[in-house]
C-alpha cells in the first residue's frame, strides 16, 4: 500500500493537467466566440471615449496621455485579437470529418490558450476606459502671431511704441486716434514684429474689448490663454475668477493687448496685476478716445495719426493693384488724386482703393473721381465699410446735444478752421446750449464739448483756439444728417459763381445754408427760403478786411426767409445791407464782423428775439435806440480794427465828416457813453466786448456794476489827461488792451477786495482778482514806465507791449513778491516792440514754465533777458529778434547762451514789422 500511493498521486496529477489542456482544445469555438464579443464590446467602449476626445479636440483641447495611451492600446489589442480569431477559425475548419477531433492537437492547444489569455487582457482593458475627463487644455504659445499684411506708412509710429515698451516706467500705453486710422494694424505688428521676436515677454494676451466693456469676457480670454484647468473655474464667482488670474500673471512677466476700448476697464476686477518697474509687465491699449487712455491711468498716450500724402498714395496704389494702374498711362496719375480725397485716413484708402481695382479706363476713373467729391456717401463701400465703422464713434457720444454740435460742423466747406469761441456762439444762437442759465455757464459747456469731440477724435485742432473736421469724417457727418435724422437738417454747401434757377430751387429745401460766392446781386428774384434755418455767407477767397466781395445783396433778400434763427454774413465783405433785414423777426443770432459796412442800420431795432450781435470790423456808427430795442440781447461785441497799431487814427477829412451826420448816432470812435447807457439798460445782457473811448465812457464803466461783470473783452482808448490809471475788478475779463493814452504814466489795480496785499495768493483760483485775463495789449503809451501790476494777473498767456517809449522795465521792483506768485507762470507769447529805453523784462531771472514765443524788435537797450538755465525748459519754440540784438545780449554765463541759441530765428531789419501787430482783439 506504501508504494501504491505515490503511483496514484502522479496519476492524478497527470489526469487534472491533461485533462485542463484538453480544455483549450474541447472548448476552442467557445473561446474564440467570447474572444469575439469581448473585442466587440471593448470597440463600443473606444468609439464612445474617441467621439468624446474628438469633441473637445475640436474645441481646442488637447487629449490626456493617459486617454491617448489607452485609445493606442485598443487598436493594438484589436490587431492581436484579429490575429487570433483568424488562426482560430482556420483551425476549427482543419477538424477530422465527422468527429470534433482536431488533426493538429497541439496547434489548437495554443490557440485555445491565447484566447483564453486574451479574453483576460481584453475584459481588463474595457475596464480602464472609464474616463471622467478625456481631454485638457492645450498648452499656447506665448504669443499668437496674428494675421496681417504688409502694412504702409507705420514705420515711425511702430518704433515710437516699441520705444515705449521698453521705457520700464511705461507700465500702460495707449494708442488713439480716429476709427479706421490704424491703431489695431499697428498693435498686430507690435505683437507680431516686437513682442514675438524679442522674447522679453513670458506670454502675450490679444483681448478685444468692444462695448460694453465686460470684465467677465476678459476674464474668460484670459483664462483660455493661462490654461487655467476647468476645475478651478466653473462656477467660481467673478471675484474669485480675478484671484485665479492673478495668482497666474503675478509670477509672469506679461504683456495685455486690450483692442478697442471704449471705456474704462476695471483691470483690477478683471485680475490683472498692475504693470510696473518690477514686474516689468505691460499693458497696450487702443481706444479712439484720449479719454479713454487718461481713465486707464496710461502713463504714455500716442495718437496714431492719418498718413502722410505719399505714404497714403503708395497705400491707395496697393490696394488698386498694377494690372489697374498699368492698363493706361493716366490712371496713375488720376490714383493719386483719388487718395489726396482720403485725406490718409488708411480705412477710406483701403475701402476706396480696393473699389477701383479692375477700372481700366481714365474715364471710370473720372467719373468715379467726381462722385468722391461730390456724393461720397453714394461711393461703393464708403457708407457700409468707412461710415459705418467711423459710425461707432458717433453713436458713442453721450448725448443729443453732443452728437448735434458735431455735426453742426459739417454746415462749413472741407478743411474750414474755425475758431472756438464762434463756434460757440453759433452753437449758442442756435439754441443748442438753451439750457444754462448764463452765457458762462453755456460758453463753459461749449469748450467742453469741444474739447470732448476732439479727445474722441471726431474734432481737430486747427491751430491756436481753432477746430476743424477732417474731410471723412465730414462725409460721414453729412451721411448721417441725411441718413439717420430724416432729412430734418438738410446742409447745402454751394460755392457760386453765376446765380442759377436750378441753384435758386434747390435753397428751398435747404435747413442750413452755406454759401460761397462773389456776387449775389445780379438775382433778379429774390430767392424763396421757407425751411431755412441757418445761413452763413462768405465771399470767396475773401481775406481780413478787404475791400471787395459781396458789397450788398439783393433788395428783397432777406423778404422769405420766415424761420431763420441764424444768420452769419462775417467775412462776406458787405459794404452796406439791403432793406428788409428787419424782417427777420426770428433771429437770434446776427454776425455782421469783418465786413465792411460803416453803419448799422436802424431797421435792427425790430429783431426783437435776437441774442447775438457780432460787430467786429470797420463799424463806425450806430443809430441811437437801436440797441435798446433789443430786449432779448445776450451778447453783443464790438472789436474795431482802429485798435490795430498800423491802422491810423481817423483823418480831419473824415472827423469833419462825422460832425456833419445828426445827433441820434453813435460814434464809435468818440465819446461812446451813449451805448453803455443803451447796453446798461439791456435786462439779459452779461456778455460785452466794446471799445472804451475817451475819461467819460470810462467813468460810465466804472458805475456800472452790470456792465463790469459782462465786460469780457475791453479797449481803452483815448483817456484823454488820465497820469494813472485804475484798473477796477473785472471777473470776467478776457483780453485788455489800452492804447493811445499819451498822459498815462502808471497802471494799477484794485485789491480792496483782497485780504491784504498779497492774500490773492492763497486764493490762486478762480474768482480771483482778473482771473480769467489771458490777453494785454498795450500800444503808443509814451509816458507809461512799467508793467508791474501784471504780477496780479495769475492766468496770463499772451503780452504784446508796443511803442512805450518811456518804459524802462516791464516788471518793475518785485522784491517783495512772494517766489509763490508765480509770475508769468501762464505766459505763452511776449512780443516787445519799439521800447528804446527798455533795459529790463524782471530784475531777476523767472522760469517762464509755459513760454514759447519771445519776439523783441527795436529794443536797442535790451541788453538782458530774465532766462536762466532752468527758464522755459520743455516750453520754448522760437525767439525773434535781430543778429545784431543778439549778438549783443549780456548773459550770466555762456552755457545759458548756447542753451537759447537753437531757439533764434534772426529777422532782417526790413522786416521787422511782419506779425506783431496783430493781437486778439484785431483778429
Amino acid at each position: 500500500m506504501d508504494c501504491v500511493s505515490p503511483i496514484l498521486d502522479v496519476v492524478t496529477r497527470v489526469w487534472d493537467c491533461t485533462a485542463k489542456h484538453a480544455v483549450y482544445i474541447r472548448d476552442l469555438q467557445e473561446n474564440m466566440d467570447s474572444l469575439r464579443n469581448a473585442m466587440q464590446e471593448l470597440k463600443t467602449v473606444y468609439e464612445d471615449v474617441k467621439a468624446r476626445v474628438d469633441l473637445e479636440e475640436q474645441r481646442q483641447m488637447k487629449r490626456m496621455n493617459e486617454v491617448d495611451g489607452w485609445l493606442h492600446s485598443v487598436l493594438d489589442m484589436e490587431i492581436k485579437v484579429n490575429e487570433i480569431l483568424e488562426k482560430g477559425d482556420q483551425e476549427i475548419q482543419k477538424k477530422c470529418p465527422g468527429t470534433c477531433c482536431p488533426r493538429n492537437c497541439r496547434s489548437s492547444y495554443k490557440l485555445g490558450k491565447k484566447a483564453s489569455k486574451k479574453l483576460g487582457d481584453v475584459t481588463e482593458l474595457r475596464s480602464k476606459g472609464r474616463f471622467d475627463v478625456v481631454a485638457d487644455r492645450l498648452s499656447q504659445a506665448p504669443v499668437d502671431e496674428r494675421p496681417m499684411e504688409k502694412t504702409v506708412g507705420l514705420d515711425l509710429m511702430f518704433t515710437e511704441v516699441c520705444r515705449c515698451i521698453q521705457h520700464e516706467k511705461l507700465g500702460i500705453i495707449g494708442l488713439y486716434g480716429m476709427g479706421g486710422a490704424g491703431k489695431t494694424t499697428l498693435m498686430t505688428k507690435v505683437n507680431n514684429e516686437f513682442i514675438r521676436a524679442s522674447k522679453i515677454f513670458e506670454i502675450a494676451i490679444w483681448v478685444v474689448v468692444s462695448r460694453p466693456a465686460s470684465v467677465e469676457k476678459v476674464q474668460e480670454v484670459i483664462r483660455n490663454k493661462l490654461n487655467i484647468p476647468e476645475d478651478r473655474w466653473r462656477n467660481r464667482t467673478e471675484d474669485e475668477k480675478a484671484v485665479e488670474i492673478f495668482n497666474v500673471l503675478k509670477a509672469k512677466r506679461f504683456v495685455m493687448l486690450l483692442d478697442d476700448v471704449w471705456e474704462r476697464l476695471d483691470l483690477q476686477k478683471v485680475g490683472v496685476p498692475s504693470p510696473n518697474s518690477q514686474n516689468k509687465s505691460k499693458v497696450i491699449l487702443t481706444t479712439r478716445s484720449l479719454d479713454v487712455c487718461r481713465d486707464m491711468e496710461a502713463q504714455k498716450s500716442l495718437k496714431v495719426k492719418c498718413l502722410r500724402e505719399d505714404e497714403a498714395i503708395n497705400l491707395f496704389k496697393k490696394k488698386v493693384g498694377e494690372t489697374t494702374l498699368n492698363s493706361h498711362s493716366d490712371i496713375p496719375q488720376l490714383a493719386e488724386i483719388a487718395a489726396k480725397e482720403c485725406q490718409g485716413l488708411p480705412l477710406a484708402l483701403i475701402t476706396i482703393g480696393r473699389a477701383m481695382a479692375g477700372k481700366n479706363t481714365p474715364q471710370e476713373w473720372e467719373r468715379a473721381i467726381q462722385m468722391l467729391k461730390a456724393y461720397p456717401s453714394k461711393f461703393s463701400g464708403i457708407p457700409d465699410h468707412v461710415f459705418s465703422v467711423l459710425k461707432f464713434s458717433y453713436d458713442n457720444l453721450s448725448d443729443d446735444t453732443i452728437k448735434t454740435c458735431f455735426l453742426y460742423l459739417a454746415i462749413f466747406p472741407e478743411d474750414h478752421q474755425i475758431k472756438d469761441k464762434d463756434l460757440i456762439f453759433l452753437w449758442i444762437g442756435e439754441g443748442f446750449l438753451d439750457g444754462f442759465a448764463s452765457i458762462d455757464e453755456a460758453f463753459n459747456q461749449g469748450h467742453h464739448i469741444i474739447e470732448h469731440l476732439k479727445t474722441v477724435c471726431l474734432f481737430e485742432n486747427g491751430g491756436f483756439n481753432r477746430v476743424k473736421m477732417h474731410d471723412v469724417i465730414r462725409d460721414m457727418a453729412l451721411w448721417l444728417d441725411s441718413e439717420y435724422r430724416g432729412n430734418k437738417n438738410i446742409i447745402l454747401v454751394e460755392e457760386v459763381d453765376a446765380m442759377e434757377i436750378y441753384q435758386v430751387s434747390k435753397w428751398k429745401e435747404a435747413h442750413r445754408l452755406y454759401l460761397s460766392t462773389s456776387s449775389l446781386e445780379e438775382l433778379t428774384i429774390p430767392p424763396s427760403f421757407p425751411n431755412l434755418l441757418t445761413l452763413i455767407a462768405r465771399s470767396r477767397g475773401l481775406k481780413k478786411f478787404e475791400s471787395r466781395g459781396l458789397k450788398t445783396l439783393e433788395s428783397r433778400f432777406f423778404h422769405f426767409m420766415p424761420v431763420i434763427k441764424v444768420l452769419d454774413l462775417s467775412n462776406a465783405g458787405i459794404t452796406k445791407l439791403p432793406t428788409g433785414i428787419g424782417k427777420l423777426v426770428t433771429l437770434q443770432y446776427l454776425n455782421l464782423s469783418k465786413t465792411n459796412l460803416k453803419e448799422l442800420s436802424a431797421e435792427l431795432a425790430t429783431l426783437k428775439r435776437l441774442r447775438c450781435l457780432l460787430l467786429d470790423g470797420s463799424l463806425e456808427i450806430i443809430f441811437k435806440e437801436v440797441i435798446s430795442h433789443l430786449s432779448m440781447l445776450r451778447v453783443f461785441s464790438i472789436r474795431i480794427k482802429y485798435i490795430m497799431s498800423d491802422i491810423s487814427s481817423p483823418t480831419d477829412e473824415e472827423e469833419a465828416d462825422y460832425s456833419r451826420k445828426d445827433d441820434k448816432a453813435i460814434y464809435l470812435h468818440e465819446d461812446n457813453k451813449a451805448l453803455l447807457e443803451e447796453l446798461e439798460g439791456l435786462e439779459h445782457i452779461n456778455w460785452v466786448s466794446l471799445p472804451i473811448v475817451g475819461a467819460l465812457s470810462f467813468q460810465k464803466l466804472l458805475n456800472s456794476q452790470k456792465l463790469l461783470n459782462a465786460m469780457r473783452y475791453l479797449h481803452l482808448w483815448n483817456l484823454e489827461g488820465m497820469r494813472m490809471l485804475q484798473l477796477p475788478r473785472i471777473k470776467h475779463l478776457c483780453t485788455l488792451a489800452i492804447c493811445r493814452c499819451g498822459e498815462l504814466q502808471d497802471i494799477k489795480v484794485n485789491l480792496e477786495n483782497e485780504s491784504g496785499r498779497w492774500g490773492f495768493v492763497a486764493n490762486y483760483i478762480p474768482n480771483s482778482i482778473f482771473y480769467n485775463l489771458r490777453s494785454v495789449f498795450v500800444d503808443q503809451l509814451p509816458k507809461l514806465l512799467d508793467l508791474t501790476w501784471l504780477i496780479y494777473i495769475p492766468s496770463l498767456e499772451l503780452l504784446s507791449v508796443h511803442r512805450c517809449e518811456s518804459m524802462k522795465e516791464v516788471i518793475g521792483d518785485a522784491s517783495e513778491v512772494p517766489e509763490n506768485l508765480g509770475i508769468f507762470s501762464r505766459l505763452e507769447g511776449l512780443t516787445l516792440h519799439y521800447l528804446p529805453n527798455l533795459r529790463s523784462i524782471s530784475r531777476r531771472a523767472l522760469p517762464f514754465p509755459s513760454l514759447k514765443t519771445l519776439r523783441v524788435t527795436k529794443c536797442p537797450n535790451l541788453r538782458k533777458l530774465p532766462l536762466d538755465s532752468n527758464s522755459a525748459r520743455n516750453s520754448l519754440k522760437i525767439i525773434e529778434g535781430t543778429s545784431e540784438w543778439w549778438r549783443g545780449l549780456q548773459w550770466e554765463d555762456e552755457t545759458i547762451q548756447l542753451t537759447f541759441t537753437p531757439y533764434l530765428n534772426a529777422i532782417r531789419r526790413r522786416n521787422e514789422k511782419m506779425t506783431f501787430f496783430s493781437h486778439p482783439l484785431a483778429g
